[in-house]
């Protein structure tokens, strides 16, 4: 019987599209992807996740590497969270199996200063019964502590859960320490495969 439903936040809950922001912030295509692959593509990108640098130190360490770009840079990081804008359909799933009195939970790898931002914001935060993000507890999916820690932290039995996420990887770890997984590709499947466990 299922319990639990688990969301990741980006990609699922969350627009998040680093490449078009870019691309819609600096004309120059070819600068633009060099630009989208120094701040979302690097490793400081990660730590933020892991949550072991501040966003100031990332941006700092992003530019000294690259000076030519040192204030597009700045400006594509400063700016950055206007893309994290709620898929709404899923919003609405979410809020279903709230009503339907699943307990609702997050997991996922999110920067300190953007979970702050969107938490605060967006009050469909208020149907979670809890959550682990990774700069928190300096971890990040797919690595199994993580998974382990939303377990022991709300006494979750895997086995009555469902995972939802967009990664392959994510996914697998889940799996194998026994969730009901959904890998995310749209609103519509999302809905098709919680029929599948019988969630409405």
């Amino acid at each position: 019987m299922i319990k639990n439903i688990i969301f990741d936040l980006g990609r699922v809950l969350f627009n998040f599209e680093p490449l078009e922001y870019t691309y819609k912030n600096i004309p120059d295509r070819q600068r633009a992807y060099k630009i989208y692959q120094e701040v979302f593509k690097s490793n400081e990108w990660i730590m933020l996740d892991r949550g072991v640098i501040t966003e100031k130190e990332a941006i700092n360490k992003i530019c000294d590497r690259n000076p030519e770009n040192d204030q597009l840079i700045r400006e594509v990081m400063n700016n950055w969270y206007e893309i994290l804008t709620p898929m709404e359909d899923v919003v609405n799933i979410l809020k279903e199996l709230k009503l339907q009195e699943y307990k609702i939970y997050f997991l996922s790898n999110f920067h300190l200063l953007a979970f702050e931002k969107v938490s605060k914001k967006y009050d469909f935060f208020r149907n979670f019964n809890g959550g682990i993000v990774s700069y928190r507890e300096n971890l990040l999916k797919p690595e199994n502590e993580i998974y382990n820690k939303l377990v022991s932290r709300y006494g979750i039995n895997p086995s009555e859960s469902i995972f939802i996420d967009d990664t392959e990887e994510n996914i697998i770890s889940a799996e194998k320490l026994g969730f009901k997984t959904v890998l995310f590709t749209s609103s519509f499947d999302l809905k098709e495969k919680l029929l599948g466990y019988n969630c409405f």
